[in-house]
């Protein structure tokens, strides 16, 4: 369940804010957020997600007013209930398919089932390469783990910067069918921010900023 109220941001103390509609979401609805480049989109999830701070209004996920968290309180509340799906792949090329899944959970410090990781490997198609290193996955890999890391934790809200931005209609259709299929197997919440209007039927609820 996500609410907000009245909220309100600036970059610059001098310069230009935003103003955000309110959002009302119950469990496991989903919201698509539509609007042009520089209208605002980013920051608004990146206020949800808790890496950018109001300054106006209220934020409440599953019932945590999230402005009230302490620095701290926040970065747990975020690695235990928020996946972020990424424009860029942010896994640690360093490490393994499997190992970036495994450190996703440290961090989360949330207890999952042993059988997650390799569920959730076998429905995204990434099993065959569950032992390769980051720099030897194609893109479509990529965004396909980008989508594990953001579900492997089971958060209460997935949110996704322009997830398809950059694909064709089939592959756009492809991973928009996963997250929605994810969301939907851990009872979250799917929140995507784009440009892109293929993905408008897709969706009941969309905000046009």
């Amino acid at each position: 369940m996500i609410r907000t109220n009245n909220l309100a941001f600036k970059y610059d103390r001098n310069g230009a804010g935003f103003n955000f509609p309110d959002i009302s979401l119950g469990p496991k609805e989903n919201l698509l957020i539509l609007g042009k480049s520089g209208i605002g989109k980013t920051t608004l999830l990146h206020l949800l997600a808790g890496l950018l701070s109001p300054i106006d209004g209220s934020i409440e996920i599953d019932g945590i007013p999230t402005q009230t968290l302490s620095n701290r309180g926040l970065d747990r509340f975020r690695g235990q209930n928020i996946g972020l799906v990424f424009q860029k792949s942010h896994a640690i090329r360093s490490l393994s398919v499997t190992e970036n899944l495994q450190a996703r959970l440290f961090f989360a410090k949330k207890a999952i089932s042993r059988t997650v990781i390799p569920d959730l490997l076998e429905h995204l198609d990434l099993t065959d390469c569950k032992n390769q290193k980051i720099a030897t996955l194609s893109e479509g890999q990529l965004q396909r783990l980008g989508i594990a890391m953001s579900v492997v934790h089971q958060p209460k809200i997935i949110l996704a910067d322009e997830p398809t931005s950059s694909l064709d209609d089939e592959n756009c259709n492809s991973v928009m069918e996963l997250l929605i299929h994810q969301a939907k197997a851990n009872n979250a919440n799917l929140i995507v921010i784009t440009h892109d209007h293929r993905i408008k039927p897709l969706f009941t609820n969309t905000l046009m900023l």
